[in-house]
């Protein structure tokens, strides 16, 4: 018992060693130092892989994507100016990856369609399913909505910087969250029904 407390304060030690030292591994790996560049993968791969993976429901794809993504964020190391969150600055490059890969692979396209909705009006989103099973649901959106909804409601973007991203405007990217938000409450109500023998 001992012995395993010792292991796990040798790691936190070690995790925050790694954490002091990110500013001097980020200069190392600018200077192409390997090491350095191979424990930064090591540090944010995992994470990484799962930011593709909320935009491209293929794994192998995903994976792809996230390499492509590090291939940029090394090359372009150099432009990261050490302000904010280093791990933010990857995120944002493997968003763009992701994005840039469905865009390769099939004409996305954000329908501006006549509909009326109330700012007003509650729609939000009460979840109470399994992680796998919100992704599922998330893959059955269509890819117009499935972006906007996850830039805006997972990684915290405004609807101006969704609109800068994806190239359309402000009121096209409210549109589609409001139109994905009610898409994903119709397929858990029916997701409840069916859990329930209601259906």
């Amino acid at each position: 018992m001992k012995s395993n407390i010792n292991q796990q304060i040798k790691s936190f030690l070690k995790v925050i060693q790694l954490h002091n030292n990110e500013s001097a591994l980020i200069e190392r790996a600018i200077k192409n130092d390997r090491e350095a560049q191979r424990v930064l993968y090591d540090m944010y791969a995992s994470k990484m892989l799962s930011v593709c993976r909320y935009y491209i429901k293929d794994m192998q794809h995903a994976e792809e994507a996230m390499l492509n993504g590090f291939f940029k964020v090394f090359s372009n190391l150099g432009s990261f100016r050490f302000e904010g969150s280093f791990e933010g600055w990857i995120r944002r490059i493997m968003i763009r990856e992701s994005i840039s890969f469905l865009r390769q692979q099939k004409h996305i396209e954000f329908p501006v369609e006549d509909i009326e909705y109330n700012n007003d009006y509650d729609n939000t989103l009460q979840i109470n399913v399994e992680v796998d099973q919100l992704q599922h649901l998330i893959d059955s959106l269509p890819e117009g909505y499935k972006m906007v909804f996850i830039m805006y409601a997972i990684e915290g973007y405004k609807h101006h910087e969704i609109a800068s991203v994806l190239q359309i405007t402000e009121g096209t990217s409210k549109s589609q969250l409001y139109k994905a938000r009610k898409m994903l409450q119709e397929k858990l109500q029916q997701l409840n029904k069916t859990s329930y023998g209601t259906k």
